[in-house]
């Protein structure tokens, strides 16, 4: 009788390892791109491993690796909303510095309407593009040019061969080429 507890105990330890070897790589890649610090980068992936392991039935039909990188697009937002707060006081900080002479207004960036309205269209000309692709195929390329995972990474999370995933990526870019390059 005492075999059954120990029994799950080691069956959700392996659990926990297969998806600590599967996913800890990409998601630190993924947090690294997106975050200034390392440290942060690692604190985010080991979160998102804590709200898979007292949540591992809440993926909603989801595969796992769409259902561990949903967790990791949250904590970022979750993040950001933190980081918002503090961002408008600091903007508040900048102002006061240029209004005193502190600091001078050449370093700041100018964003008129026009340029943040064609970035925000070329955005979502190539989200568009992108939700074309079938899903493995756009995963993949985000994967290998986005987030800068190697090939092995890529094809050992998905179980393909490292030529498959080679042929995923040419068929994407491809696919942008032709739909950009057209114009």
């Amino acid at each position: 009788m005492n075999r059954r507890p120990q029994e799950a105990d080691s069956s959700a330890a392996d659990q926990a390892a297969d998806l600590d070897r599967r996913f800890r790589s990409p998601l630190f890649a993924y947090f690294s791109k997106r975050v200034l610090s390392r440290t942060e980068a690692e604190d985010l992936t080991q979160e998102v491993f804590v709200r898979l392991l007292h949540h591992p039935d809440r993926h909603n039909g989801q595969t796992v690796e769409a259902y561990v990188f949903t967790i990791a697009a949250n904590l970022l937002r979750d993040r950001a909303k933190s980081v918002s707060g503090m961002v408008e006081r600091t903007s508040q900080n900048v102002d006061l510095l240029v209004e005193t002479g502190q600091y001078s207004p050449s370093l700041i960036e100018d964003r008129d309407p026009e340029r943040v309205l064609v970035g925000k269209e070329t955005i979502e000309d190539v989200l568009e593009a992108l939700g074309e692709l079938g899903e493995r195929t756009r995963d993949v390329f985000i994967l290998a040019r986005l987030e800068v995972m190697q090939h092995r990474e890529i094809a050992d999370m998905y179980g393909v061969s490292v030529s498959s995933v080679e042929k995923m990526i040419m068929k994407a870019m491809v696919h942008l080429g032709a739909r950009f390059l057209s114009r």
